[in-house]
């Protein structure tokens, strides 16, 4: 039988979404009622492994006060951050060269000095794989997905996809004006990584003409020519979504840069989608890259309930001692999934789903 619980820890890591703050507040609470204290981690772990970076020490506690009215506040109150892997934490050695360490064992014996029972942590794949290596060597873990991209398996929806989707849709809505005023191909660049799952959705409900995504490599000559049929049916101007991960057919994925401890940077995708369209068409092309404005703002109402859904079961998890699962919506009910499966694999768009038959039905151009 589990240890009982007196003290648990919440922390957010990779990029933010929004929701985090909603799931923050839902666990603070529904501990609350069970008689147990919460503290916040923060920027992911560096608050326990560099605390003396914190005027605060790293660790702080979360109270009824502390999260009141923040349900509807984008961001998240603790910090996170993408650079801080615990199991390829990059460190220096007595030469000054850095190399990335594995930090975990030592993560896990922080939690038990500092009194903590049982972390609560909240992210997408990567931060939910190091949640996994931290209940594998011994600490109670409970995840709660954490994704804009909607990539995660196990889940039918991660919470701050529907925010990013509805902004996403928003500005495809304005774009769809100035394009035609000017008779010009729009590109609109949006993050996915590895899923386009927002590239998808927002592409569709934003009436696009073309959709780029990294699970169908593109071949550029053939959106050319959707672009071109348009014209022949008295339509002088078109908007094509891309993801940021997105790769044409044979090649690779746009990369600006890598740095030690984190995954590398992608972008500029669309700046060359548009490059190359305007000398295939011979049109005028824009590009807009709404990149970490997807991220931010208050979530909708769907993100904000999922995320309170989330984080009350997180608790429940707990006090039924479970540990390495993550909670995941199965609607209508929010079940437990190992975090071993979670992460196992990204949750990508299917070739034959229904949303891409749709985009075919309608005309959309994956450029395959």
């Amino acid at each position: 039988m589990a240890a009982k619980i007196k003290r648990i820890a919440i922390n957010t890591g990779g990029g933010d979404a929004p929701g985090l703050n909603a799931v923050i507040r839902a666990v603070v609470i529904s501990a609350a009622n069970k008689g147990w204290e919460v503290v916040g981690i923060r920027d992911g772990y560096n608050g326990l492994l560099l605390p003396q970076d914190y005027p605060d020490g790293g660790v702080i506690p979360l109270t009824r006060t502390t999260v009141r009215g923040i349900t509807h506040l984008g961001g998240t109150i603790l910090g996170t951050t993408n650079k801080g892997n615990p199991a390829k934490y990059p460190t220096q050695d007595k030469h000054g060269r850095w190399y990335e360490a594995d930090r975990t064992g030592e993560l896990v014996k922080l939690f038990k000095k500092n009194k903590i029972d049982a972390l609560i942590a909240l992210g997408g794949d990567g931060s939910l794989g190091i949640a996994n290596l931290l209940a594998q060597k011994g600490l109670r873990v409970i995840g709660v997905p954490k994704t804009i991209d909607n990539d995660l398996k196990g889940t039918v929806a991660t919470f701050g996809f529907d925010t990013a989707v509805a902004f996403a849709t928003e500005c495809l809505d304005r774009l769809h004006s100035t394009a035609e005023a000017h008779r010009r191909v729009m590109v609109v660049e949006v993050m996915g990584r590895y899923a386009g799952w927002i590239a998808l959705n927002a592409g569709i409900s934003g009436t696009a003409d073309a959709i780029l995504i990294p699970e169908i490599p593109y071949d550029l000559s053939k959106v050319a020519d959707s672009i071109k049929y348009l014209e022949t049916r008295n339509k002088h101007f078109a908007i094509v979504v891309v993801a940021e991960g997105a790769k044409p057919r044979g090649g690779q994925a746009c990369v600006v840069s890598k740095e030690l401890g984190r995954q590398e940077k992608l972008g500029g995708v669309g700046e060359q989608v548009a490059r190359e369209l305007q000398e295939l068409t011979g049109r005028e092309c824009r590009t807009v890259v709404l990149g970490h404005l997807l991220r931010g703002g208050s979530p909708t109402t769907f993100d904000r309930l999922l995320s309170l859904r989330f984080g009350a079961a997180a608790v429940r998890a707990l006090e039924e001692g479970r540990s390495g699962v993550m909670v995941a919506l199965d609607p209508p009910k929010v079940r437990y999934v190992p975090l071993a499966q979670a992460t196992q694999r990204l949750k990508t768009v299917p070739r034959d789903c229904d949303s891409v038959l749709t985009a075919r039905s309608l005309g959309i151009s994956f450029g395959d």
